[in-house]
């Protein structure tokens, strides 16, 4: 194993998954709530081995030619994005008691694999940026070397997501305060409706 090539791989996925967006606020989210954060952080990292390795061994070429699948998910991505930007404004301006209620029936494990798929799989981001991206940089090496290459990328992701679902976790006597959980969901709440329009913009370009 070409440890030089696995810190190349490291770096490139690091750069690609740690920038704020959907998927990072919704880990962020469930860590503050302690609600399933390590089976989020889970979902999200074993997301990435397969889009990574797709896109590393071939998978980007058959994306990059189907435009009708690269539409019909930017399309389900700005919808689960406006109605995740809605409910966290809603969130934000709900009352204490409407809060704790709402927290007990959001802590269902169905609820939060489903939630976690969604912000994952309808994300166009994620497919430019594992499958293309990535791709495209790990598919420039060969044999054992691009296997370093998904290798240190994985890693990244590992380490990302673990770190941001226990770190909120473990700042969740500070971050679920009620005025700053209030500043959190609305950024929040922007940062979806901010890549909910960007994603509409670009369809109609």
């Amino acid at each position: 194993m070409n440890i030089w090539i696995l810190l190349q791989g490291f770096g490139f996925g690091a750069t690609m998954i740690i920038p704020i967006g959907a998927q990072n606020a919704y880990v962020l989210n469930q860590g503050i709530q302690r609600n399933h954060h390590l089976t989020t952080a889970t979902i999200c990292s074993f997301l990435d081995i397969f889009f990574i390795s797709l896109g590393v061994f071939g998978g980007g070429a058959v994306l990059a030619q189907s435009d009708w699948l690269l539409t019909s998910v930017t399309l389900g991505g700005i919808l689960f994005l406006s109605f995740y930007g809605f409910s966290s404004i809603k969130s934000a301006f709900r009352s204490a008691d409407n809060e704790t209620q709402a927290t007990t029936l959001a802590r269902g494990r169905r609820a939060v694999i489903l939630g976690t798929l969604a912000v994952t799989v309808l994300n166009p981001h994620l497919y430019l940026d594992t499958i293309v991206i990535l791709g495209s940089i790990g598919g420039q090496f060969e044999g054992s070397d691009r296997i370093s290459f998904v290798i240190g990328t994985i890693m990244a992701s590992f380490v990302w997501f673990y770190s941001l679902s226990i770190g909120a976790a473990k700042l969740a006597p500070v971050l679920s305060q009620p005025k700053v959980k209030k500043g959190i969901d609305i950024v929040v709440g922007l940062v979806m409706f901010v890549i909910a329009t960007s994603l509409a913009k670009g369809l109609l370009v």
